[in-house]
């Protein structure tokens, strides 16, 4: 799969974005604050994709548009703990950047999922 194809493979997208945040999390210092930032980002950002991937077999409209109602609510929850991690470890500014710019551009995907799903039936 080429880079143009992986860029719209959104279940792709989520699961890499999943990794990029274990990735990240992993190279951060042990501290009480971290510890616990790290168990709320990880949780939020993993749940993107895993939501995404149950959206994907919704046995309903309905089912789907919560399930993408998720992947939209854990995007914007992983921004906030984003926001966090960069208060606690200012040094990861740069990095968190472009975390960050992932986890809106999926916000703006399952945002525009949404609306799209709500006007096509």
């Amino acid at each position: 799969m080429n880079n143009q194809q992986k860029k719209y493979d959104l279940e792709e997208r989520t699961a890499q974005f999943g990794e990029d945040v274990i990735t990240f999390c992993k190279s951060l210092k042990e501290s009480a604050i971290n510890r616990s930032l790290l168990s709320q980002i990880i949780r939020s950002a993993t749940s993107v994709g895993a939501n995404y991937m149950e959206a994907d077999v919704a046995e309903s409209k309905k089912d789907f548009q919560h399930k993408i109602g998720i992947c939209k609510k854990e995007s914007k929850e992983t921004i906030h703990w984003i926001r966090m991690i960069v208060s606690a470890n200012p040094e990861t500014i740069e990095k968190c950047k472009i975390l960050q710019k992932e986890a809106h551009e999926l916000l703006l995907i399952f945002s525009a999922i949404i609306i799209k799903s709500r006007s096509n039936y």
